[in-house]
């Protein structure tokens, strides 16, 4: 358990605190605006303190703290310090779902818009997120004709432009054709531009020009074109329309609504636009230790807007309830933004109402993943409480590594480790090897167990290596097991067995091994497997590691397979770097170009030194 810092060496100011355990791993960060007032609080009576509090209390051996300026600049502390330990303490979003936006990609030449999900990208504008894939495609559907600009791939793009041929969307009035030169670089960005202004909720300007022009090809006779125009007007004012008025024209809002239980909040943000509901999104937080309602604000604040949200920063955000620091975060959204940002809670009127469906869709969702995680979670733990006894572990494993090897007539060796935590997948702790002493074309018994000892001895000597170096310098095999599970039989076991013991490990990392012709598990010195019903979450959930472990290994193998299948003669021609290659490859026309053509066509490239030409007519016609 952690002693309390000697008297009055903890600063009376603002900062950030680190708990760590015996292992040196951070295991929770806060923030306070007095660290000496704050950090007392952890060291009252164990019995006074929430239960779970305590546990960290009680877990941890260590505490740190970094001071800083003010109250902000420890807000971000602790949030870096978050992203970069995932303590097990701190709040955890534990459903990521993956949010679709609609996307503008602006940095290319010709911007495209698409459906995009995941990490964001530089040179993108994002719009949303969209509830469905669908409903970004639907409204793409309905603003094409009056915003024509381009939604096929780069690859489909070059191919057009190198044809000399538009494609279907050209044809039907959806694409403006920059592939054939259709439309000029300024009347192009004038339609993205146009259709960035839509997607932010201002589609008066359009509705606008579409009318003027509606009427002045009217009044020219020119009535097919007239018709078009208005249709083109029809589709924006529905798409429009998808877009609910929920305030007035001139307000950005974030509409925030929390439900809650002791364990868990579920979180859902309606994003108000120029007065339109344009987006929304929602997590799930695990609270870990203790949060009242006002901390769970914070939190979500801190989730929200670390990063610069895809729809930019709103001027007002709509919360259930104020955080206790409600100011330190008004000044640090007003920083981020450029001008002021309030943080309110809604007393009347339509923001009231509005927070108030915000709350409800929060409700529903969390009604939903209670009742689909309440199985998973009570299994997870019989499970891991079954694994303790029935394998005599001296805790329930927490962390469980499995190791996995995968192969084709011995080429391509390869390894896999992957980590369960808490029962469930870990996978930024997985671990790819490549095997570097197994290599032959027969393979036997013996080389499968070489390899897995080449992968256990390179992971166990990084751990101790790890182990051995100040906190701040370890790296991404710093945490032991605390079960070790190999795919195989007693002799996969006993390859496990030497390798701890040879490194020292052996009292210190429980180890089994998993049977795939009759999931029998074997454990060290036992000539009989360990008797675990066929039908409990023990086994289930080694099956589930072992399954796991063996597809991991299985798709980097095919990995690597296919990069050696697919090397161009191209490769290793002293001089023709990738950029040099791809440029080749393009101007001839494809590599099957490259190789028919002759000495003087290569050499005839003016950005192709005249050595490197000859290089590649040798390699391809078999002279180097």
């Amino acid at each position: 358990m952690v002693q309390r810092p000697p008297a009055g060496s903890i600063p009376d100011a603002p900062g950030s605190y680190q708990f760590k355990d015996a292992e040196g791993r951070v295991i929770y960060v806060g923030k306070a605006k007095s660290l000496r007032s704050r950090l007392s609080n952890y060291f009252a009576d164990p019995a006074t303190l929430h239960p779970r509090t305590a546990q960290m209390v009680a877990t941890a051996a260590t505490v740190e703290w970094i001071q800083v300026r003010n109250e902000v600049e420890a807000l971000m502390l602790e949030y870096s310090l978050l992203q970069r330990f995932k303590p097990r303490f701190n709040v955890r979003l534990v459903d990521d779902k993956s949010y679709p936006f609609l996307a503008i990609t602006m940095s290319d030449e010709w911007p495209r818009a698409m459906v995009m999900r995941g990490k964001r990208r530089k040179g993108v504008r994002y719009f949303g997120p969209y509830g469905h894939a669908y409903a970004i495609r639907e409204t793409l559907d309905l603003v094409l004709r009056t915003f024509p600009v381009r939604t096929c791939s780069d690859a489909k793009l070059e191919r057009h432009t190198r044809q000399g041929r538009p494609c279907l969307l050209y044809h039907i009035e959806k694409c403006s054709g920059p592939c054939i030169g259709a439309v000029d670089k300024a009347t192009y960005d004038g339609h993205v531009n146009e259709l960035i202004g839509f997607l932010e909720g201002d589609s008066a300007p359009v509705l606008q020009r579409l009318e003027a022009d509606m009427t002045r090809a009217a009044d020219d006779l020119e009535f097919e074109l007239a018709a078009r125009l208005r249709d083109r007007a029809a589709s924006v004012r529905r798409a429009s329309e998808k877009q609910q008025i929920v305030a007035a024209h001139d307000e950005d809002l974030d509409v925030i609504g929390i439900a809650e239980d002791e364990l868990e909040a579920s979180v859902q943000v309606f994003i108000v636009r120029k007065g339109r509901m344009v987006g929304r999104s929602g997590f799930i937080l695990d609270k870990v230790l203790a949060l009242d309602e006002g901390e769970v604000v914070a939190r979500t604040l801190e989730e929200l807007y670390y990063d610069e949200p895809a729809m930019g920063m709103p001027k007002q955000v709509l919360v259930p309830c104020l955080p206790a620091d409600a100011a330190v975060y008004e000044q640090w959204l007003s920083e981020h933004r450029g001008s002021r940002v309030q943080i309110r809670v809604p007393q009347r009127g339509d923001k009231r109402r509005l927070q108030e469906t915000v709350t409800q869709n929060a409700t529903e969702v969390f009604q939903r993943h209670r009742t689909r995680r309440a199985s998973d979670h009570n299994s997870r733990a019989r499970a891991l409480n079954e694994l303790q006894e029935r394998l005599d572990l001296p805790e329930a494993p927490l962390r469980i590594e499995c190791f996995d090897m995968s192969h084709i007539q011995g080429t391509d060796y390869v390894g896999s480790m992957v980590v369960m935590t808490d029962g469930l997948p870990d996978k930024r702790e997985y671990r790819r090897f490549k095997v570097k002493t197994v290599g032959g074309q027969r393979i036997g018994d013996s080389d499968d167990f070489a390899a897995m000892e080449e992968v256990l001895t390179r992971r166990f000597s990084n751990y101790l290596e790890d182990r051995s170096k100040p906190i701040a310098e370890r790296g991404k095999f710093q945490y032991p097991p605390q079960l070790l599970v190999v795919d195989g039989g007693k002799g996969q076991l006993n390859v496990a067995v030497r390798v701890l013991e040879s490194l020292g490990l052996e009292e210190e990392i429980p180890v089994c091994s998993l049977a795939k012709q009759f999931e029998e598990v074997f454990l060290p010195g036992d000539s009989e497997p360990v008797r675990i019903p066929r039908q409990s979450e023990a086994l289930f959930l080694l099956q589930r590691i072992r399954d796991e472990s063996h597809r991991f290994a299985i798709t980097f193998h095919r990995e690597l397979r296919g990069k050696r299948m697919t090397t161009s003669v191209l490769d290793g021609i002293p001089g023709l770097g990738d950029v040099r290659r791809k440029r080749l490859v393009k101007e001839l026309g494809g590599v099957n170009a490259v190789k028919g053509a002759d000495l003087d066509t290569l050499q005839a490239l003016s950005w192709l030194p005249d050595a490197v030409a000859t290089a590649v007519y040798e390699k391809i016609h078999g002279h180097g």
